[in-house]
Formats: C-alpha cells, sequence, structure tokens
C-alpha cells in the first residue's frame, strides 16, 4: 500500500529531506502589513529576517485552508497513494490541524488520517520524517498513524532565545523591560510543552543560555531517539551541533526556523528537539 505524508511549512525540515522523503508541505501564509506570501513557496528564509528587520510590527501568520489541505490530497491520490497521514503543527498554537481534518472528511477516494503532533519546528519535522521514512519502507497506514500519534507524547523541544525584539514588537514584553534585559545581556529559555511554546526560564549571557540547553538534553541520556538541532539564522549553530552530538544516536538533522515560529522568537532563537524513548 502507497502511503503518502503530509505536513505543513512550520514543519521547518531542510529541502533535501523533504525531496529525499518525498514529503507533501501544505504552506501557512504569511502577512506583512499589505503583503502576503506563501511560506516556503513565496518568502525564502533569508527573505523572511529581512522583512522583520525592517517592519516595526511583527508578521501575522494564517493556517492553510481546507481547500489547500484538499488539493494536495487529490494530487497525491493522482500520482498513485493509496492512504494519507497528515501530521500538522499543534492545535494549540494554530488552526492548520482543524483545516487538515475538514478536508479530509470531505474526502473519501482514499483514507486520510489526521494526527496533531502537539509541536512545532523540528518538533513536529522530526515526527513527519520518522512516518516518511516507515512509508517508504512499506508500513502500513494504521501502523504509521498509531507510530506518528506515540511520537506525539514522546517529542521534546526546548531553547534558548537571543532577542526579544519580536517579543517585544508583539507586545508580550514592555520596552522598558526589553531595554533592561538586553543591557543585562538576559537570553530567555522556551519549551514546548502541552502543545504549546512557553516560558522555561532565563540565562544571563548565550553562552550559559547554550549550556543550558545541553544541560537539558544531557538530563535524557541514553533516551534520545533523531535528535535535531533548529536555528534562527544563528552564526554559532555549527559549534553548538558539536555540543550535542555526543548524545545523538545518528546524524543530527539541522534545520532553520521558518517565519511560523521565527516571526514570534527571532533571529538567533537556537534549540534542539528529540524524541524521548520510553523508560
Amino acid at each position: 500500500m502507497s502511503i503518502r505524508i503530509v505536513t505543513d511549512s512550520s514543519c521547518d525540515l531542510p529541502d533535501d529531506l523533504v525531496k529525499r522523503w518525498n514529503i507533501e508541505i501544505v504552506p501557512l501564509t504569511i502577512r506583512f502589513d499589505d503583503k502576503e506570501f506563501l511560506d516556503r513557496v513565496e518568502l525564502p528564509v533569508e527573505q523572511f529576517w529581512d522583512e522583520c528587520a525592517a517592519s516595526s510590527v511583527l508578521p501575522s501568520t494564517a493556517a492553510p485552508s481546507p481547500e489547500q489541505f484538499a488539493t494536495a490530497y487529490r494530487r497525491l491520490r493522482e500520482e498513485g497513494a493509496e492512504g494519507i497521514v497528515v501530521i500538522t503543527l499543534s492545535s494549540e498554537i494554530s488552526a492548520t490541524f482543524q483545516s487538515a481534518e475538514l478536508a479530509a472528511r470531505d474526502f473519501d477516494a482514499i483514507p486520510v488520517r489526521v494526527v496533531d503532533s502537539r509541536s512545532t519546528t523540528l518538533g513536529l519535522g522530526m515526527i513527519v520524517l520518522v512516518a516518511a521514512r516507515s512509508a517508504d519502507g512499506g508500513a502500513g497506514l494504521d501502523d504509521i498513524e498509531q507510530a506518528t500519534r506515540d511520537l506525539s507524547t514522546r517529542t521534546r523541544v526546548f531553547g534558548a532565545i537571543d532577542t526579544l525584539d519580536n517579543l517585544k514588537k508583539s507586545g508580550r514584553v514592555s520596552n522598558a523591560k526589553a531595554m533592561f534585559a538586553t543591557a543585562l545581556s538576559i537570553k530567555p529559555l522556551i519549551e514546548v510543552k502541552d502543545g504549546q511554546v512557553q516560558q522555561a526560564g532565563r540565562q544571563r549571557t548565550r553562552s550559559k543560555a547554550l549550556a543550558h540547553v545541553v544541560a537539558r538534553l544531557a538530563e535524557h541520556e541514553g533516551r534520545i531517539e533523531n535528535l535535531a538541532v533548529l536555528h534562527a539564522h544563528c552564526d554559532d549553530v555549527e559549534a553548538f551541533v558539536k555540543m550535542v552530538e555526543p548524545y545523538a544516536d545518528g546524524e543530527v538533522v539541522v534545520g532553520e526556523i521558518g517565519p511560523v515560529v521565527g516571526s514570534h522568537v527571532g533571529r538567533g532563537t537556537i534549540g534542539v528537539a528529540f524524541h524521548e524513548m520510553p523508560a
């Protein structure tokens, strides 16, 4: 049975892996004032950061419509798919999951299963990658869906924000607090928990923040699968990858944070995503 995997553009998987594993990506829409872009289609990451720097307000994001998902389902059916597993960013963050579900309800040509990853960026991306590899290996629809739902409960994502500029633009941090934190080199820590991106503390200086992320990773040593590094246009990403490599069970996937998450956390954010093995 030929199974295809569908996800959305918040997955932040590198293009080469998307092509290699035949993953279908449905884009979210990014809006800067009166300018509108399809993520990963009309807005490369480098252009996104340039647009952010030039704008005094954060861009807004819009979930794909049900019709966008339906179009993807029809195309995959025409390409020979006999079943589809859709894995979306957390329903706590976006209406993307609901759009994918609505489209699946009205599509009866082949079975479509929709899974809420309860994650985003490479937390979502690594679930998608595992599913795509399983599909390529001949796994069935039920097995892929079940494994994907299991991975969604074992996905961990945490990292460090380098600048408060985007949080200031969003109004979540006042100008005074942002200036004070910047003067003290405070770096907020974040974690994806309960389907949401949440604050997880703070550190003084970037080096301490990165060391803290590595220390959090080390707490799971021996129980880490599918380790990935996510970053927002970071010059020090190679050094950070070397810091986390001792905890990896294989090659570390490195992906750049795109507009969906990047618009909130800002340039310089860096972190890890992985699957925690059952105890």
